[in-house]
Formats: C-alpha cells, sequence, structure tokens
C-alpha cells in the first residue's frame, strides 16, 4: 500500500511570528508565501501543520 501524500502550501507570513512557528515553517521545507512542498502524511508532519495551521493550507498530493 502507497503512502498517502499531502501538499502544504505557506500562504500566510512568518514574519512577526513566534519562533517556533517560524522554525517549524523552516523545517517544512518553506521559505516564501505561495511555495508547496509534498510530504508524507505522518503523525509527525501533522503535528508540524498543527502548529502553523493558520499559517498553511494543507491538501491531498
Amino acid at each position: 500500500m502507497a503512502d498517502k501524500m499531502i501538499k502544504i502550501t505557506l500562504v500566510k507570513s512568518v514574519s512577526g511570528r513566534l519562533e517556533k512557528q517560524q522554525r517549524t515553517v523552516q523545517a517544512l521545507g518553506l521559505s516564501k508565501i505561495g511555495q508547496s512542498v509534498v510530504k508524507k502524511d505522518n503523525d509527525c508532519i501533522r503535528g508540524m501543520i498543527f502548529t502553523v495551521k493558520h499559517l498553511v493550507e494543507v491538501s491531498e498530493a
């Protein structure tokens, strides 16, 4: 069975946000607004998304 993949897109700036949120966005591989990455859907990635849920948009890839 293939792993599910999710597409994460940065939709808001990390400027002025908490340090933890800035580092989480960076760890997800995002640096510019509108940039997207495709990651495996697992608990670790879901936890990171939850931390910055107000800055990103998530969809199935």
